[in-house]
């Protein structure tokens, strides 16, 4: 009996670890895995955030994820985002993905490389409704190659990882 006991302390004790350490501020946390590792124009990585509370700040953030093959140091891409009392905007982003030595500045795991860059911080819907956020690649390279993976975080803007 004790054993059972000290066993569901045990699993009781992790879950409840497990759960303190979720974000769950994240209104959205979305992530598109690109097919064959080619990120073509079309591939539009795509997120539905519906804001009730229009008066609070949120930030919005570009997830990336490529290979240490990937042959530029930057990468341009294209935000549209539109929804109640916003006409369609499109925002051009450059971001730097590596140092002039060729050193990749996101997190590294095995052969890929991770990135959470800043989209918009301290955003303020105008309204409260769906809004619809899509990124797109904006490099000259169709596909391009060796981008494993993208997405888009809505975080209260507090929350947000960096």
């Amino acid at each position: 009996m004790k054993r059972i006991n000290l066993f569901v302390w045990v699993v009781c004790t992790f879950l409840l670890s497990g759960m303190a350490g979720c974000n769950t501020n994240n209104l959205i946390d979305t992530n598109v895995e690109m097919p064959q590792r080619n990120w073509s124009y079309v591939d539009k990585v795509k997120a539905v955030v519906g804001i009730k509370d229009n008066t609070k700040a949120f930030a919005l953030k570009f997830k990336l994820r490529h290979t240490a093959d990937y042959r530029y140091s930057n990468m341009y891409i294209l935000m549209h985002m539109s929804g109640p009392g916003l006409p369609k905007v499109t925002r051009r982003y450059e971001y730097k993905l590596a140092e002039s030595d060729g050193q990749w500045l996101g997190k590294g795991s095995g052969n890929l490389y991770t990135y959470v860059l800043p989209l918009l911080s301290e955003y303020h819907f105008p309204q409260s409704g769906n809004y619809t956020i899509e990124i797109e690649q904006n490099m000259r390279d169709n596909p391009l190659r060796e981008i494993s993976d993208a997405g888009i975080i809505v975080a209260g803007s507090s929350t947000v990882p960096r």
